[in-house]
Parts: C-alpha cells; structure tokens; sequence
C-alpha cells in the first residue's frame, strides 16, 4: 500500500511521527509512505489553497517533503506532481495536536487536508488527538492515538463507505478521546456537534507603536455538546468516527425552501 501523510502543525510536529508510524504499519513492509506536509504551521486554514501565488516544494529526504502552503496545497502537489504517477491508495492527514470534533472541524487544516484528498478521487482520513485533564501528565501526550490508531484505520478501510457519493467523495474525521490509551472505552460512529456556549472569539492587543491588532481566541474544549456528536463521546472516553462529505448543502432545508421559492411569483398588480 502506498501511504500520503499530511498534517497542518507542520513538518516537525510530533503528531506527524506519530502518523508516520501508524502509516508504516499499515503500509507493511512491501508499502510506502510518503510525507508531504506544511513547512510551517498551518493550524486553523480550513480548506484553503494558495491559488493565487506558487507554492515551493523541498525536498528533505527520500519520500518526505516540505510545501510553504496549506495542507490541502501538500495533497495536490503530491497528487498533481511527486506522485502523479504513482497515485496513493490512501491518504492520512494528522495527527493534530488537540481536537478537530465539533465547531472546530469547519477551521481545521487537518480536515481541508483529507477533504482535498477526497476531492481528487482519493480515500482519506483525518486523525486528531483531543487533549484534557488527563492527558496533560502523560510522558506522550498522543499516546492514544499511537496505540489505537493503526486499528481505526483498518477497521475504515473494512468498513467504511467509499463509494456511495461519487459527486461528493467521502472522508473520515477521527478523534482520540482526552485520556489514557488504556482507559479508552471503544469507537463510536458520531454526528458533528457543537460545543454549548464555546466559540472562538478575539482579545485585542494594543502594540508600544500603537498599532491595533487582535489574537483569536478558542473556547472551552470542555464546554458539553449534545449527546452522541463527536464532542460528547469522546469526553466520554470513546474514539469518534465521523463520516464527512465536501457538500455544505443543508439538505433538510432543500424541499421547504423550494416549495417557498421555487414557485412562479405573484403577478404585479396592473399586469393581464
């Protein structure tokens, strides 16, 4: 199997070795891996590409490479370029130093990385290591994610849906609960929530020179959800399996709105 790993804390980040020896293991010993991530941080840039200037790409090593872009640029250069050849039978993107459930998956360039991937016809998964009271005295703060990871992932690419939506392809958003590798209660399959009374915000900053400028600021991590989205289980101690789709349409709203709108409108007052 050949492996493309991103992620958006960047090509040094912790996360991504430990993404790289989930990858290893499941590409064997005849697989590959490749690495294709941001040369620089690159939390928080959604879905963003560099369309507008060019994006260099460095070779580091043999199969690992750095892109001063987004993660969604690192898919298409390897898509695009160093693999365009040699397509990935898979594409991980992570693993992300904090959570990327609720609100926070519709910032996350973690998921832009995997919906990417998705979007060029490619199976993809997103992978986030939530982080807690319980996780901050680990020695490996991403212990979780090293044990079970590799399993999760198998148990996708058994089980999962990869076919059902050719317009929209499919991919996977996976969170490691905030505690222990051994204290990890099971997997549940798990609906995007939203954290109750938590939402990013600013704090302005007035500089020596007296220019304004402003830090954005997260909310509570700990702030409760509804029951059985991606938040609520995995406080609960559950690793939550999300499937997503690169389609913002609400489409519990479509028929209601179209039979308001869609019809012919009113005639003027006047008109035969």
């Amino acid at each position: 199997m050949r492996i493309l790993i991103t992620n958006d804390d960047g090509i040094n980040a912790p996360g991504l070795e430990v993404l790289h020896e989930i990858a290893t293991e499941l590409a064997g010993p005849g697989g590959e891996v490749w690495t294709v991530a941001p040369a620089f941080e690159q939390s928080g840039v959604g879905h963003c590409i560099s369309y507008a200037h060019p994006t260099m790409i460095a070779r580091l090593a043999e199969r690992r490479y750095a892109a001063e872009g987004s993660p969604a640029d690192c898919v298409l250069a390897a898509v695009g370029d160093l693999l365009a050849t040699t397509p990935p039978d898979l594409v991980l993107s992570g693993v992300n130093r904090g959570n990327n459930a609720g609100e926070n998956a519709m910032y996350s360039g973690t998921i832009g990385g995997a919906m990417e991937a998705a979007l060029q016809g490619l199976p993809a998964i997103a992978l986030s290591q939530y982080l807690g009271p319980r996780t901050a005295g680990l020695a490996d703060p991403f212990e979780t994610a090293r044990q079970h990871g590799a399993s999760v992932v198998r148990r996708l690419l058994d089980h999962g849906d990869w076919r059902s939506d050719q317009d929209f392809r499919l991919f996977y958003n996976v969170n490691f609960p905030p505690v222990p590798a051994a204290d990890v209660r099971g997997l549940r399959v798990a609906p995007q929530g939203q954290r109750r009374g938590s939402r990013f915000g600013v704090e302005p900053y007035v500089a020596p020179n007296g220019r304004r400028f402003i830090w954005i600021a997260g909310g509570s991590q700990q702030a409760p959800a509804a029951e059985g989205s991606d938040v609520a289980v995995n406080m609960d101690g559950f690793i939550s399996v999300t499937p997503m789709r690169a389609d913002l349409t609400c489409h519990a709203s479509l028929a209601r709105l179209a039979a308001a709108l869609d019809a012919p409108a009113p005639a003027e007052a006047g008109t035969p």
